[in-house]
């Protein structure tokens, strides 16, 4: 056996997702926003998160090799504390994230035959490895409604790394911290850039799935 060590990509690889992040949305979110004295219009209330992301981002140190991923309930605490809200804000971010991605989720499923494919695969001696661009605060849950978690022997959200690939150094905290021979190892995803360069870049082999995203 070739490889030992097979890493997936989530969205777009083994689940399908559409999200619409409408103004309708940004106005909803704005709403909750507003039941605890925070008050924004949704226009309001968009142009504040990407302001205070950027601004993050800059601090991150944003570069040709730096792909910083902000964790998505931190941003929309800072913006509870910068309307006078400080009591529970870390709460109130975090609730205002589930609902901002629960009123832009279309639908979430996982790909034909996919937990079927998992288990033939770990029934013949993978180790199998999750790797995502993605925001804990909305994955860990969309996961457990999936049932995917457990077909998995290790989940790694970029929002916990505050990187993203194609950015190496997320594809090495696996390697590292996992002790995996990246000659061992096969990089599964759906995104050329990220996926397939970020894996060549750090040294791993590739196989691109082409579907629906």
């Amino acid at each position: 056996m070739r490889y030992t060590d097979l890493i997936f990509d989530l969205y777009g690889t083994l689940v399908d997702i559409h999200t619409e992040e409408n103004d309708t949305v940004w106005e909803k979110t704005a709403f909750y926003f507003g039941f605890y004295g925070a008050h924004f219009t949704g226009p309001e209330l968009k142009a504040a998160f990407q302001a205070e992301l950027k601004k993050r981002e800059a601090k991150a140190g944003q570069s040709y090799e730096c792909f910083p991923d902000i964790p998505f309930e931190q941003v929309m605490a800072d913006l509870f504390r910068a309307k006078g809200i400080t009591e529970n804000a870390d709460a109130l971010g975090k609730n205002a994230a589930q609902l901002f991605r629960i009123c832009s989720l279309d639908y979430v499923n996982l790909y034909s035959e996919v937990l079927d494919a998992l288990k033939m695969l770990r029934e013949k001696g993978f180790r199998l490895w999750l790797l995502s661009n993605a925001q804990r605060i909305f994955t860990e849950y969309e996961l457990r409604h999936l049932g995917l978690g457990e077909q998995l022997d290790g989940i790694y959200i970029s929002s916990d790394y505050r990187c993203r690939k194609p950015d190496v150094r997320f594809f090495q905290a696996l390697l590292e911290e996992q002790k995996l021979d990246k000659e061992k190892c096969l990089m599964i995803g759906n995104d050329l850039h990220t996926d397939i360069g970020g894996a060549k870049a750090a040294g791993l082999a590739t196989l691109y799935i082409h579907t629906n995203l």
